[in-house]
């Protein structure tokens, strides 16, 4: 069973030639398509040789787990406002703009607060406990419809399916409008990539416009209809707190965008990832097969060794020091959760998938204030669905190959074509 290293500040890794070059080549707007394959060699690179690299941009590329969970717990220095950032990527009259400088996750306080308050009150411990039930009968649907057809595409048929619905149920919508709720969401989280072509661009602007346009009057309905507060995230969006403070529209509208964003793209890849990390590991798959209670250590080993966020960022709000090195205010910087979760001086043997590792300080739900707020909800998600998928099919296989989304903040597939044998 892995355990975790405790000390902070251990010794300096020996950086070979091959490293070396590897880190000189790096540039996230430049990299070779095997990266999107497997990126970890280069993340390895860059821990060993240059862990706080400065990027041809001028800003920097973090890859250790002490950096991160420090960035993390400091909102005085490191801001997660991204106006600065993001008015020259999309131009700062776009729907792209004001989308992401509205939701909760690229903002500070007191927005954040606001914001975080009233999504979490509506996912609380006993409201997840509440949808559980019917998360349970939602998998066991699509694995019956699966059954009956033999050969699938787990993306598509199931991993996708999942949080669309539940995300879908939490706001409430209807069942007969959530056809283009992937797609949106796909579209709009493609653009956060750090290379923007102007298609990915159009496509982007092209969703925020279409889901506003369907927000608006989902929102004039539930005014007029509200639902139950303490299970409808959308009704106590509108509601707001019990003080009387409230959400402008814009807040209201581009957090419900990000609500469906968060829930649907990090889920359907953690359910993706882990069902095929079960099959490029048997001996993993059978140890979960033979203990099917080791299925919580199991869904947070898939978060560790294949993040579906893979990349965070940060602006620096004052001149700050890191580990020695200085950083003056202004400066961008992005948190590297893939490589962080593979930190030796962290997870011992960090290349092993080990499904019974304990303690497990992965990242990928980040850290602090900005902790994703439905962590406790996908964390729910992914058991149910793999554990319930392994123990209907527990001889899966692959039937042709498996096609990754060529994106390097979001890892995850785009196709995974089994057979359920």
């Amino acid at each position: 069973m892995g355990q975790s290293h405790t000390d902070p500040q251990s010794t300096p890794r020996p950086v070979s030639s091959e490293d070396a070059a590897i880190v000189r080549g790096f540039s996230l707007k430049n990299l070779p398509d095997a990266f999107y394959d497997d990126p970890y060699p280069t993340y390895r690179a860059l821990q060993s040789a240059d862990p706080i690299h400065r990027m041809p941009d001028g800003s920097l590329f973090l890859t250790r787990h002490r950096d991160l969970e420090a960035i993390y717990k400091d909102t005085t220095r490191f801001s997660s406002d991204k106006k600065v950032e993001f008015a020259p990527k999309y131009g700062a009259d776009s729907l792209l703009f004001q989308h992401h400088t509205t939701s909760l996750v690229f903002n500070d306080p007191p927005l954040h607060t606001r914001v975080r308050r009233l999504i979490a009150g509506a996912l609380n411990p006993r409201a997840i406990a509440e949808m559980e039930p019917g998360l349970i009968a939602l998998v066991d649907r699509l694995l019956d419809d699966m059954q009956s057809r033999g050969n699938v595409d787990l993306i598509e048929d199931f991993a996708s399916a999942i949080p669309v619905e539940v995300i879908g149920n939490l706001l409430a919508i209807p069942h007969e409008d959530r056809a283009p709720l992937r797609g949106w969401s796909l579209a709009i989280l493609g653009a956060l990539e750090p290379f923007l072509s102007e298609d990915v661009q159009a496509r982007g602007e092209r969703a925020v416009s279409e889901f506003l346009g369907y927000l608006r009057r989902l929102v004039a309905d539930r005014r007029a209809r509200p639902g139950d507060a303490d299970r409808d995230v959308l009704t106590r969006l509108i509601e707001g707190e019990a003080n009387g403070e409230r959400l402008s529209e814009i807040e209201l509208l581009q957090n419900c965008i990000f609500i469906l964003n968060a829930g649907h793209e990090t889920t359907t890849n953690l359910i993706g990832n882990g069902l095929e990390l079960l099959l490029r590991f048997p001996t993993e798959r059978q140890r979960l097969i033979d203990d099917p209670s080791l299925i919580k250590t199991a869904v947070e080993e898939f978060l560790r060794f294949e993040s579906s966020n893979q990349l965070g960022n940060r602006r620096v709000v004052q001149d700050t020091e890191l580990d020695g090195v200085t950083i003056p205010e202004g400066a961008l910087i992005t948190l590297c959760i893939g490589a962080a979760n593979r930190d030796p001086d962290v997870f011992a043997q960090p290349e092993r998938l080990d499904i019974g590792r304990s303690p497990n300080r992965h990242l990928a739900f980040a850290s602090g204030a900005h902790a994703c707020v439905g962590l406790t909800l996908a964390r729910l998600e992914g058991r149910i669905a793999i554990s319930r998928f392994l123990a209907r099919f527990p001889n899966f296989a692959a039937n042709g190959p498996a096609h990754r989304a060529r994106r390097v903040r979001f890892r995850g597939f785009t196709s995974l074509p089994v057979t359920l044998a």
